[in-house]
């Protein structure tokens, strides 16, 4: 699978770093959208969707979005259970309102939890690479 990241969000980041770590068997290729080389190596896709929320690619060319694809990447390696509880029918209509408000305002969110700024200073938001 797929991930699609944006390495401007301090949590956004933390999150790939914790599944870098426990990604054991290579089961995902975490692509951050913020690369300069992005729009050349992924031409068909949509920045500005991708950039709005998290989405991966799934091995048979499916693209999910939100916390599906958290639930998938934590499955990957091993603790989807941890998030499982996210896609249980009545709790997935508020975990994923709160992630549509999460993923809006996710710089905003990052700097108040960790006290870090988004990691580009040059970029206007929702412009490709600050371009």
């Amino acid at each position: 699978m797929i991930i699609f990241y944006d390495g401007y969000c301090p949590l956004c980041m933390a999150e790939m770093n914790h599944l870098r770590k426990r990604d054991k068997h290579q089961r995902l290729k975490l692509v951050d959208i913020q690369d300069p080389d992005f729009s050349v190596q992924y031409p068909t896709l949509d920045w500005h969707a991708l950039n709005a929320r998290i989405h991966a690619l799934r091995d048979d060319g499916t693209l999910i979005t939100g916390l599906d694809v958290t639930h998938e990447a934590w499955k990957a390696v091993g603790m989807g259970w941890v998030y499982a509880p996210l896609r249980w029918p009545v709790i997935r209509i508020f975990a994923d309102m709160f992630y549509n408000v999460f993923a809006k305002h996710r710089y905003t969110i990052s700097f108040l939890l960790t006290g870090k700024k988004r990691t580009c200073d040059r970029c206007i938001p929702g412009e490709p690479n600050g371009k």
